[in-house]
């Protein structure tokens, strides 16, 4: 055999040492749309009885099993997740945290679940301090909360599900036990974090078998991480938190010189929580509480809404084209992001004031900060990283749900628990060590959250399920998003095909993508941003599913940027 064979007009190169099939490179002219917008990618899909968007298509196709076998939208979420551990295995899984907006069609409202972590009873800044640190860790057993995910999963399906860990973890298991084919995305990812896999030789053996990143379309199969789910499947969440999986994670941490303990586990315990809302343009707004940065979010749509005529801007006149327009959404983003700074933080812990916040007041009060001509220079500020994925389900009884799920940075901590196939997140790396911080590292505290499930709601009706995923861009993209629908009329899948930006608040750096760059970017750079080109891996994955307001069918959209799908029937 040859060494290396090239298909025909060069489609596929295949090395006969990895036999493994490499894309060749491949540039061409788009092609457009029949109808429509041309910059749309695909059509929005439309379903009756159910739908599922994620970012992965073996995930969503398991939520869509789910609700066809009679399960509900909640069932499906968490069967999603579960696969989506072994498939995007940097991005989340049950060594990370849950937070969910969902409605409930038996109570006919809205409702909230904080599945978040909690710093170790042993975590301090003096302990850190004393370790010759200066800044919690981004890696290691210190940058690990106690993690929240499967109590989440639990909470939620004894609440408002019809199903047991048994039936929704069985897609799951079964992949984990038999394998799956690794896509564009996801390979590109992983391959590129090698620095954090090597941390630990549990990480290097699960995650990089044989030394290298699981190569494009190749099978992937991650046995450990099967047995888990089994365990689970028989033993329920206590098989985590007081059982082999919990056991072997605080046996971990002592031989890394870790402070957790039997009681950090017990304390861990998923609460329902009040979501906070906002009007804009004739809809209810909602987000998650504090530690989340759920009221920035709020916080920018009501800047925009309150300033835009004061600084002579129509928003909906001068439309996703006007160097206005986006001047506008940078600088609200940066004037909310600042509050995020200086008031974020556990509110167990110190009050955090979202509503005043996210209010009409409040945001009137930062008009005169923003000058049309000129850009804003806000204090610098920690720049949080992105490992995310998110869930929307909805299903025939009329339950929706908007669900995110993390380990925070890509492959969290580094460090996966002996014989269990996951990664324990690095969430407590969002803490500070600054004493005055409202984020300051405690024992038992929850830290910042970046991420935040979305939800849009009309009349006291569902309208909308909706995430964006990937740290500091997770506000500053709902905003985005939701401007795209709500005032220029986009659908759901328009909303994520159009161009986005990324404003990094710790450079003050301003990414567009291409063609939002070469029609607007001289223009930003002339107002005195430090304006660049960007890609679709800064602005983070997006999906939704919306409710008809005439026909009352499922409409959804998933972003091009990732390798996902919505699925319907």
């Amino acid at each position: 055999m040859a060494k290396f064979v090239t298909a025909v007009a060069g489609v596929l190169a295949f090395s006969a040492a990895a036999a493994v099939a490499q894309p060749a490179r491949f540039e061409a002219y788009r092609g457009e749309r029949a109808n429509g917008w041309a910059g749309q990618t695909r059509s929005e899909v439309v379903a009756e009885h159910g739908m599922v968007a994620t970012s992965h298509p073996l995930a969503a196709d398991a939520g869509l099993d789910i609700l066809k076998a009679g399960g509900n939208a909640f069932d499906a979420a968490v069967a999603v997740a579960a696969v989506l551990n072994l498939v995007e295995p940097g991005s989340a899984g049950i060594g990370g945290d849950v937070f969910v907006l969902a409605w409930s069609a038996k109570d006919r409202k809205l409702v909230a679940l904080d599945g978040s972590g909690r710093a170790a009873s042993g975590a301090s800044i003096a302990r850190l301090s004393g370790k010759g640190l200066k800044a919690v860790p981004y890696t290691g057993i210190e940058a690990v909360v106690a993690p929240g995910a499967v109590d989440a999963w639990d909470v939620l399906l004894k609440t408002y599900g019809s199903r047991d860990f048994k039936a929704v973890l069985e897609p799951a298991a079964k992949l984990a036990e038999d394998g799956f084919g690794i896509t564009e995305r996801i390979g590109n990812d992983w391959a590129g974090d090698d620095r954090i896999l090597g941390v630990d030789p549990e990480t290097l053996r699960v995650h990089k078998p044989g030394g290298v990143a699981p190569p494009l379309y190749s099978r992937f199969r991650n046995p450990d991480l099967a047995k888990s789910f089994r365990l689970l499947q028989s033993g329920g969440r206590d098989a985590f938190y007081r059982g082999p999986i919990g056991a072997a994670l605080l046996k971990r941490s002592a031989e890394l010189g870790g402070s957790f303990v039997q009681a950090d586990l017990d304390s861990v315990h998923a609460k329902w929580v009040e979501p906070l809302a906002t009007s804009y343009a004739g809809h209810d707004i909602h987000e998650m509480p504090p530690s989340t940065q759920g009221f920035a979010v709020l916080e920018i749509l009501k800047i925009v809404e309150q300033c835009a005529a004061g600084l002579g801007v129509d928003v909906a006149k001068a439309g996703p084209k006007s160097a206005d327009y986006w001047h506008l959404m940078v600088e609200a983003k940066k004037l909310a992001y600042a509050d995020l700074q200086r008031f974020n933080g556990d509110p167990e812990f110190g009050p955090v004031p979202a509503a005043r916040l996210a209010s009409k007041d409040h945001a009137r009060s930062l008009c005169s900060r923003i000058d049309l001509k000129k850009a804003g220079n806000p204090a610098s500020a920690p720049e949080p990283v992105g490992g995310t994925v998110y869930i929307a389900t909805a299903d025939k009884f009329g339950n929706v749900v908007s669900f995110i799920y993390s380990i925070y940075g890509e492959f969290g901590s580094g460090i996966t628990v002996p014989g269990h196939g996951f990664v324990l997140n690095n969430r407590a790396a969002e803490f500070s060590m600054d004493p005055k911080s409202p984020n300051a590292i405690q024992p038992g505290k929850r830290p910042f959250y970046t991420i935040i499930p979305g939800f849009v709601t009309k009349a006291g009706k569902p309208v909308m399920a909706f995430g964006l995923m990937s740290g500091d861009q997770q506000a500053q993209g709902h905003a985005q998003v939701l401007v795209n629908m709500l005032t220029f009329g986009a659908n759901p899948q328009a909303a994520t095909d159009a161009a986005r930006f990324n404003h990094n608040q710790r450079t003050n750096k301003l990414a567009l993508e291409g063609e939002l760059f070469d029609a607007i970017g001289a223009d930003l750079k002339a107002r005195g941003h430090d304006v660049e080109r960007g890609n679709g891996r800064r602005m983070g994955g997006y999906q939704a599913i919306l409710i008809d307001p005439a026909s009352g069918l499922y409409r959804g959209g998933s972003d091009h940027r990732k390798d996902g799908a919505v699925v319907g029937w």
